[in-house]
């Protein structure tokens, strides 16, 4: 089984940030998996996230939106990987990076959080940093004065070009790590 994970923060107010471009990965990577049969997003009291799944290839894929807010996202993992029984290796974190410039993707294995509280909550939780994960590029140096703010704000017009780019492109290196 692979739980691949969206980091963002919920509700309206957080809709559409660069905080979370987690999220808005998984929304698109659910949206191309339409075709293969997956369920439709399900809030989980249980797991504290959004969640939907669909098996390919033989194998389960779970993804979820932790509605913990970003800086407890271990939280909602944590519950998941223990349910599911999920080993680390199968664990695709999906997340917003300041680091990275707007529009570029990383993805690594088993690395630090690199300043990332939701990652950092992840690592904390789980025990260990042995996953894989897709950062998303979200920095603007012209507009990075006060990160704490840059992050909570939303794509201005000229960005949501390159950030849908980016967004078809996490999708596609995803469903490389699939079955």
């Amino acid at each position: 089984m692979k739980l691949i994970i969206g980091l963002g923060n919920p509700g309206k107010k957080y809709e559409h940030t660069r905080h979370n471009a987690g999220f808005m990965a998984l929304d698109h990577l659910h949206y191309s998996f339409r075709k293969d049969g997956i369920n439709a997003w399900e809030l989980s009291s249980k797991f504290n996230a959004y969640i939907a799944g669909l098996t390919i290839n033989g194998e389960k894929i779970l993804l979820a939106k932790p509605v913990t807010y970003m800086n407890r996202s271990g939280e909602s993992v944590s519950l998941l990987t223990h349910f599911y029984k999920i080993p680390s290796s199968e664990i695709i974190v999906v997340h917003d990076d300041k680091d990275i410039l707007l529009g570029e993707i990383k993805i690594q294995h088993d690395r630090g959080h690199a300043g990332h509280n939701g990652v950092r909550s992840i690592i904390e939780l789980l025990g260990t940093q042995a996953f894989t994960r897709i950062r998303l590029g979200i920095a603007d140096p012209k507009k990075m004065h006060d990160v704490g703010d840059f992050v909570l704000k939303k794509f201005g017009l000229f960005e949501k070009k390159k950030l849908h780019i980016m967004l078809t492109e996490a999708v596609e290196h995803i469903r490389t790590l699939l079955p």
